[in-house]
This record gives structure tokens, C-alpha cells and sequence, in this order.
């Protein structure tokens, strides 16, 4: 990619990210409308673990990444840390690869 590109880019990522501090008291959202955009975040970001956990290319990823991903989930929601989140999951897909499980 040319410098150049990767520049406006850059240069576009920030001015979006400065724009909600700069201008965001200009603007004033119902509840009703900040409840949905906060839905609609959390939507959107169960729609991308999903893709990235079931999908490889345009096929279905296997039962091992899935598995993970799912372990990877429970143990995060009980709060466990960060770092045993990322081993188990990880370690998980593997054991289950190693056993032949696709």
C-alpha cells in the first residue's frame, strides 16, 4: 500500500475519533436512541466474533475454532484473566486439532 494512502487513512481514523469529544456536545441524542446505539455495538461485535469464529474464507471453519472461541467465552464471563482467556481458548483448538477434530 503507498505511504500515501496509509497517511489519509490515518489522518481519517483520527479525525473520526476526535470528532465525538470535539463535537459531541453539539449534538443531543434521546435515551431511546442512545440504548439502540449501544445495542447496535454490542450487535455488531457478536456479529464479528461470530464470522471470525465459524467462518474461514467462505467455508465453515471446522469444530475446533468454534470450541475454542466457546471456551475462551465461558472463562471470560466467569471473569477469569486475560491471559488464562487466551491460553485455554488457544489451547483448546489445538488439543481438539491434534485429536483430528477439524
Amino acid at each position: 500500500m503507498p505511504l500515501l494512502a496509509v497517511l489519509l487513512l490515518a489522518a481519517g481514523t483520527y479525525a473520526f475519533r476526535i470528532a465525538g469529544p470535539a463535537l459531541g456536545h453539539r449534538l443531543t441524542l434521546s435515551d431511546r436512541l442512545r440504548h439502540l446505539l449501544a445495542v447496535a455495538a454490542a450487535v455488531l461485535l457478536v456479529a464479528l466474533v461470530a464470522t471470525g469464529a465459524l467462518t474461514q474464507g467462505h467455508d465453515f471453519a471446522g469444530w475446533a475454532r468454534p470450541s475454542g472461541v466457546l471456551v475462551a467465552g465461558l472463562l471470560a464471563l466467569r471473569r477469569a484473566p486475560f491471559p488464562v482467556v487466551v491460553v485455554a481458548g488457544a489451547a483448546t483448538t489445538a488439543v481438539l486439532r491434534l485429536c483430528g477434530v477439524a
